[in-house]
């Protein structure tokens, strides 16, 4: 017997382990994986090079990671930050994009502005902002087809992993503000992208489980159905059963949508799961024996009106000598090269890659990546966005318990949705509704 069980050890669902550890409930996690740190993921090149697969940053401004970070006595590094960023502009190579990409964006900062985070749905335009997709609005709005794509590449699928054509305004506007806006959202120094951990954040997953104590996290336990009745749940596995007072589920409303419930979810929560895809994106590390980048005054940060590549970051690290090239695609473009054999989707990427950073590009040691989506257990990333239409009549039921029920996960959180900061928000929150009904044990 336990007190409450926590499906998902990913760091929402640790954070909210911990959380009700810590006032003295027992609890156990019970995870898919062989593994805890769901979205989080470090592979180690023979020579000590990192490569976070998953997860990568934190930044300023997200309170909570940064507190477990000094909790458990992690180091941090900055990204790497030598030389000019560059935009590939419709083909052009420049400095920076055009100002009127910027003020676009600055429009969509000012909606944004305007939602509360935690109720998006009850601004007076909430409705038009929902019906109406980013597409459409930036095709009335940028005034040109490339600024339009730009900012399409940049927010849509820089942020959300998907195409303006797939998401609201809303819950673009949402996005940004739960991030503080694009500026934070969008920059290495002084934003999202600042540091990194050493060991990724799968070290401070494992710092967290382990601070948990022996035996809390079960691994290689995929949950398959939640039943409630009077006195609690019974959470069952594939081939075991456990019961509690109350249950967090801590995994993406799209894949919580896909167990069975007894009773059945209330038509509005489950409609909600139906209408909350995963984003779609590719993240792919290009290895190098050293950042020829560098030299040539480039920081090896790049975004992209067109092509394959949506944007790059130099993802070397300080006690390594080799360069990482880190290239994203998102959305139509990510699922393109899913379509392509491994070998021909690097020359593609690797080409498109040549004409941001020259011809050296090509001349790669390996290229390494990690599809979340054909993930079993995560089906995506980054995470999941609301269909247009969607805030609006489902949004109040995102975070909403369903009797012993609880919602964590980085989609459930109001501050850093989408991030590990936001992850850790929305477990200690699920964790926090559940301590009003569950007495502490002393």
């Amino acid at each position: 017997m336990t007190d409450v069980l926590v499906v998902g050890a990913g760091c929402s669902g640790l954070a909210a382990a911990l959380r009700l550890a810590r006032a003295g409930v027992r609890v156990r996690v019970l995870e898919a994986r062989d593994r805890v740190g769901g979205r989080t993921l470090t592979r180690w090149l023979d020579d000590g090079t990192q490569l976070d697969l998953g997860a990568q940053w934190i930044g300023p401004g997200q309170d909570r990671v940064q507190a477990l970070v000094r909790r458990y006595a992690l180091d941090t590094f900055p990204s790497a930050a030598v030389g000019a960023p560059v935009v590939m502009w419709d083909g052009v190579r420049r400095d920076a994009a055009p100002d009127v990409a910027a003020r676009v964006v600055d429009l969509l900062d000012g909606y944004a502005g305007r939602l509360d985070p935690a109720a998006p749905w009850t601004v007076p335009e909430a409705a038009r902002w929902d019906e109406t997709t980013l597409g459409d609005w930036l095709a009335g709005t940028a005034p040109d087809p490339v600024t339009a794509r730009y900012v399409d590449r940049l927010l849509a699928g820089g942020l959300l992993a998907t195409s303006a054509s797939k998401v609201s305004v809303l819950q673009m506007a949402c996005y940004l503000r739960s991030g503080g806006g694009a500026a934070a959202l969008l920059a290495m120094a002084g934003g999202a992208q600042q540091d990194r951990i050493v060991g990724g954040p799968a070290a401070l997953a494992e710092a967290m489980a382990a601070g948990l104590g022996p035996g809390v996290v079960r691994l290689s336990t995929p949950v398959v159905a939640i039943e409630q009745h009077d006195a609690g749940v019974l959470v069952r596995a594939e081939t075991e059963r456990f019961e509690a007072a109350a249950v967090v589920v801590a995994v993406p409303p799209t894949l919580a949508g896909r167990l069975r419930y007894v009773p059945a979810l209330p038509a509005l929560r489950d409609g909600l799961t139906q209408r909350m895809p995963m984003g779609s994106a590719l993240k792919v590390h290009a290895i190098y024996p050293q950042p020829f980048w560098r030299a040539d005054g480039w920081s090896g940060v790049a975004t992209c009106s067109d092509g394959p590549i949506t944007e790059t970051v130099d993802s070397g690290t300080p006690t390594s000598p080799r360069g990482v090239l880190t290239m994203f695609s998102y959305g139509t473009a990510a699922n393109a090269l899913r379509a392509m054999a491994p070998s021909a989707r690097a020359t593609a990427l690797l080409d498109a890659l040549a004409e941001i950073a020259g011809p050296t590009a090509r001349q790669v040691e390996e290229v390494i990546d990690h599809d979340w989506s054909a993930d079993p257990w995560t089906r995506g990333c980054f995470s999941g966005a609301l269909t247009p239409g969607s805030w609006s009549e489902y949004g109040p039921w995102l975070r909403a318990p369903v009797g012993r029920i609880h919602w964590a996960g980085t989609e459930t959180a109001v501050r850093w949705t989408g991030y590990l900061d936001g992850a850790i928000e929305a477990g200690e929150r699920a964790a926090d509704e559940v301590l009003t009904g569950i007495p502490a044990r002393t």
